[in-house]
Parts: structure tokens; C-alpha cells; sequence
């Protein structure tokens, strides 16, 4: 069966339109006239879930979270974490395209942001990846915040977490270390749960020159090396900001509202004075209603709409750059330049083998009804069950004149995560390896295509605009066909395959690699933190919009820095620290 019949089952079991219950509501329409609110979350994504679940837990505190996707609840293309590529393009989707890439030879590059409660966690492929101690070092030394370092945030990181069983029951010993992991929060992570036929290989790979040690750990705070992925995962199913912060448990909260299909298009001033308070969100609620509502904050409003959106709503309500949003027709309001500058993403490319082995191919209506009964087999798996961390060799000359962008010792300059075999229409094999530059220098941003709010903003991750990202990439490349030309590989790897088999010389390679990287779809840094009092950065160190009161910004968009990895761990991460400093705040 094609991924496509396969998605269309899917739907057709599943994709029954949820009707609200408890706190959820399909519109503004269904809340009861008159209800004042302590806090507003705009976006109900990886961030706001978090926020809206931690900030009712006081009675005391009335929350509205507001989200322009639909629910997220009963899709089987949601839930089987096998199945997690069918939502790219997909209603659950914003189908978002980049700018025209430069340094990749003109291409628009297709931007997949979650348009679902729960956001990108909802539709993301689920890996869990903390990235290391020298990440959050740099991001306290940069905001001059000790609460940002990794001694401190790992207390939220831990928050986050509920380690559990894989799917499928087996022993994990020797494949996490306890040590650094928490069997209570609220986030389900869990190691693999179905076994691929290069398991063994690819472990065995560890002994090759010291290149690629293992690693019990790669959420230890120190990556490098090679280990068992660990995934949001939990009894075979996403466990996704939607799921584990605002499940049944929580919307039957009476303190929380939460109201679907709902788009913000600004923030508005709420008072007049010599700070601008912004505790005022516009939006329009609804499929088939374009009327525009104001709805105001009693303490704070919190924006949580992305690394993509938060800079997009804040550039529509006249906070940015005062030039470029005259040039616009958006009218100055706050005078912050660095609002959708500074966005980081990680290119990836993916290079391919042809391989002599013999699998017996997954039969897809077979795994599909193994999942529905069981929440067992293929499908409670995502892309890779193991994932390696590398540094380019220290015998380089690549940093010999330029700045190393990775924050220190610990910390990789790519991730190799190691895929499984797949047939050809031909019915040869091959076996592909996704290769990400981790600790990107090339910086980005999004920007206003018009004074509509409605429009699409201009992303641009500006992949490889930095001379030292293609320097590492090609660096990263090279440590794979080392991977893959180890003796565990002798009599299984029989070459290149595809467009990678025309690589024969450093001019192939760099061609190559323009014409066939990905977006990582790890954008940060939009709204960034920088010391309190800085005259750069969006936001303080406690995340509140710089020379504005009444709100902050808690998402992945204030993250000075791209961590080097997977970008969903660091985000609850965030988000747990903000929940708790507005606590505080409000006390």
C-alpha cells in the first residue's frame, strides 16, 4: 500500500472533526459572554500547552489560550509516531515556503509549522534531544542570566520529562543512563520500540578509530559519540505538548479556556504611559468568520506562537525595526530591530548507498492494523533508532581563520542519524543517512510580506550564507562515508547512490550539496534573549518584551543560540522555566 492509500485509511478511520468538551471550544463564540482572564496565551503550541497547564495550576489564575489550528485529538496520523510524514502539506500544516535560498542554487525550501493544538509537537518527528552543557553555558553568559546555564535549567529540563518503556517491552539497560532522566513529568520519552535489521550494525560501528564511541547517554549534556535515539514517545504514541499538558486532566480545569481555529493578527496597546503595555491580542475566530475581536489580559500576555509566528505578530503590531515597518505601512509603535532578525535554523541533506542485504519489507496495512490493536510493531518507531554526534577532526584547518560556532568541547558540529534500509522500484536496496549541520554561523530571518496580518511572512533561514556551514557540511559528509566505509560495512555498503554518485571531486561535492539540503525546520532565535537593560535582543532574560509591559515571549524564538540538536527538549525546557518565573512574578 502507498504512504498515500495509507494516510487516506488513516484519515478515514480517523479524522472525524473533534467537537469541543471541557475547556475546549471551536470558536470565541462558545465562551460564555463576559469572562475576564489573569493571562492570555496566544498559541496553544509546544510553549503555550506548557504555559496554559502549569499557570492553572493556581485556581486563583484564569487562563484563555488562544490557537488558530484545530484539535488534535483522534487523527492516526498525529498519533502513530510511524506515520508522522503524512502530516507535512496537510491542514496541519501552515505550508509555509521559504524565500529563495542563495547559497542553494535559488531553491524555495517547503517550512512545515504545526497548525494544530500543540503546534510542531504535534506533527514534528518527535526526537528528544537536549543538546549539550555548553548550549545553555553560552545562553547564560549571553544573557548574563545563570538561571539560562545548564546547572540550573536541567531542574525544567527534568520537569518536562516522563522517561518510560518502549513500545515494545524490552529490557533498556545499557541503552540510557537513569542518572539523568525523570519517571514522573509529563512528557513521554522512551527509546525505540521495535527492532530495525541494522541495530546490531550500527552499534558495532562504535570501534571504528575512536571517531565514534558510544555513548549510553546523548542527553547527558555531553552528545558526541553514538547512541540509542530517544523519542517523545510513550506506550507506542506521540506524546505531544497537546497530549501532556493539556489532556483530559487538565482542560477540565474551570480556570482554563481554550478556543480553536482561532488567528491572531496583532497585539495592541492596552494603557498609555511611559512604558507601552501590550496586554491586548486582536484575532479572528472561526472558519467562516473574518470579524476581528479584542480580548485583554488582566496581568500578562503571553506570546507562544513560534519562531515564525511570535516575530510575524510582533512585526504586524508595529514592534520592530520603525524603517522597515514604515516601508511596509505598519505603523511604529516600539522600536526593537532585532524583532525576526537573528533566526537560525540547521541544513540537512541526506546522502545515499545502495547496499546488499535482505529485508523483508514492511507491509503497511499489516503494521497500520498491528498499531490500531496493539500500539505495537513498524509504526510506534520514527525515523532512526540510533543517532550519532560529531566534531569535525581537530587536524582541520577549517578553524584556523574562522571562529568555531559550536559553544564548546562538548558540543557537535553534526548529527548522522543512521536510517533503515529501503527498496527501489527496481528492488534494490539502499540505505540513506540524514546528515545535519548541528552549530550553524549562518543567520536568517523573518520578515512582512505585506500590512496584511493575514499574509504569510518571508522566512529566510539563509542556509549556508555563512562560508563555514558548507566548510562543516562537507566535513560532516565525509565523516559518513568514514561511518559506512568501516569494516562492520565491508560486504554490506556497494556505493553511492542517486545524485551522491556523482560526487568526484570538491566542485561535485559543493554542487551537491546546494542542490539537495532540507531545512531542518529548527528555527530559533527570532525574538531573542539579551541582558536586561541591552539595547539588542527582543526580550529580558525573565522574557519579557524589552520596553514594554504586560508581555513576554516564551517560545523557541528567544533562544539567543541554536542548541545543537533537535530544537522540542530545549522548548519545554523554556517554557517550564517561564511558568515558574510568572509564578514568581504574580505570587
Amino acid at each position: 500500500m502507498s504512504v498515500m492509500m495509507l494516510r487516506s485509511l488513516a484519515l478515514f478511520l480517523f479524522s472525524v472533526a473533534h467537537v469541543g468538551h471541557g475547556a475546549i471550544h471551536q470558536n470565541f463564540n462558545q465562551l460564555e459572554t463576559g469572562p475576564s482572564y489573569d493571562f492570555i496565551v496566544a498559541g496553544g503550541g509546544t510553549a503555550g500547552s506548557v504555559i496554559a497547564s502549569r499557570l492553572t495550576e493556581n485556581p486563583n489564575f484564569r487562563v484563555l489560550v488562544l490557537e488558530a489550528g484545530p484539535s488534535n485529538e483522534g487523527i492516526v496520523d498525529i498519533d502513530a509516531p510511524g506515520l508522522w510524514t503524512n502530516l507535512a502539506k496537510s491542514s496541519f500544516d501552515w505550508n509555509f515556503t521559504t524565500v529563495p535560498q542563495v547559497a542553494l542554487n535559488g531553491r524555495s525550501l517547503d517550512y512545515t509549522r504545526g497548525h494544530v493544538l500543540g503546534g510542531s509537537s504535534s506533527i514534528n518527528g518527535m526526537f528528544y534531544t537536549r543538546g549539550s552543557s555548553d548550549d545553555y553555558n553560552r545562553w547564560a553568559t549571553i544573557t548574563g542570566d545563570s538561571g539560562w546555564s545548564w546547572n540550573n535549567i536541567f531542574h525544567f529540563i527534568l520537569k518536562n520529562e516522563h522517561f518510560t518503556s518502549s513500545a515494545d517491552g524490552h529490557s533498556t539497560a545499557g541503552q540510557f543512563d537513569p542518572a539523568f532522566h525523570n519517571f514522573t513529568g509529563n512528557t513521554f520519552v522512551s527509546l525505540p520500540g521495535f527492532s530495525e535489521p541494522l541495530d546490531k550494525t550500527y552499534l558495532e560501528t562504535t570501534n571504528l578509530n575512536g571517531e565514534f564511541p558510544f555513548n549510553l547517554d546523548t542527553n547527558s549534556g555531553n552528545p558526541l559519540g553514538l547512541g540509542w535515539l530517544q523519542t517523545t514517545i510513550g506506550n507506542g504514541t506521540r506524546s505531544s505538548a497537546a497530549s501532556s499538558y493539556l489532556g483530559p486532566q487538565f482542560i477540565k480545569r474551570s480556570n482554563l479556556d481554550i478556543v480553536l481555529n482561532t488567528q491572531i493578527s496583532r497585539v495592541m496597546t492596552s494603557s498609555s504611559g511611559s512604558e507601552v503595555d501590550f496586554r491586548t491580542v486582536e484575532f479572528r475566530s472561526g472558519t467562516n468568520d473574518s470579524t476581528l475581536r479584542t480580548v485583554t489580559a488582566q496581568k500578562e500576555l503571553i506570546l507562544s506562537l513560534g519562531s515564525i509566528g511570535t516575530p510575524h505578530i510582533l512585526l504586524n503590531s508595529g514592534i520592530g525595526d520603525e524603517t522597515e515597518l514604515k516601508e511596509i505601512g505598519v505603523k511604529p509603535i516600539l522600536h526593537l530591530p532585532g524583532v525576526g532578525k537573528n533566526l537560525s535554523d540547521q541544513p540537512y541533506i541526506s546522502p545515499s548507498w545502495f547496499v546488499n542485504l535482505t529485508v523483508t519489507p514492511v507491509n503497511a496495512t499489516e503494521a497500520l492494523n498491528e498499531w490500531l490493536e496493539t500500539r505495537t510493531g513498524p509504526l510506534v518507531n520514527t525515523v532512526s533508532n540510533q543517532v550519532a554526534w560529531g566534531r569535525v577532526p581537530d587536524t582541520s584547518s577549517i578553524f584556523q581563520n574562522i571562529s568555531d560556532p559550536a559553544a564548546g568541547p562538548h558540543t557537535p558540529h553534526f548529527e548522522l542519524i543512521l536510517q533503515s534500509p529501503q527498496a527501489l522500484s527496481t528492488g534494490e536496496l539502499t540505505l540513506g543517512m540524514d546528515i545535519g549541520m548541528s552549530t550553524p554561523a549562518s543567520r536568517g530571518s523573518v520578515s512582512l510580506k505585506s500590512n496584511d496580518p493575514f499574509d504569510s511572512p518571508l522566512i529566510d533561514p539563509a542556509h549556508y550564507n555563512d562560508d563555514v556551514d558548507l566548510l562543516i557540511m562537507k566535513e560532516a559528509i565525509a565523516s559518513a562515508e568514514r561511518f559506512f566505509a568501516g569494516p562492520t560495512w565491508k560486504d554490506i555498503i556497494l556505493g553511492p547512490q542517486g545524485a551522491f554518485s556523482n560526487v568526484t571531486d570538491d566542485l561535485s561535492l559543493v554542487q551537491f550539496i546546494r542542490e539537495n539540503s532540507f531545512t531542518g525546520l529548527h528555527s530559533v532565535g527570532t525574538a531573542s534573549m539579551s541582558p536586561k537593560g541591552a539595547r539588542f535582543g527582543v526580550v529580558d532574560p525573565d522574557l519579557r518584551l524589552k520596553g514594554a509591559k504586560g508581555i513576554r515571549v516564551v517560545d523557541a524564538s528567544i533562544m539567543p543560540i541554536i542548541i545543537c540538536g533537535h530544537t522540542q527538549a530545549p522548548t519545554y525546557a523554556i517554557a517550564e522555566r517561564a511558568a515558574e518565573l510568572i509564578k514568581q512574578a504574580w505570587a
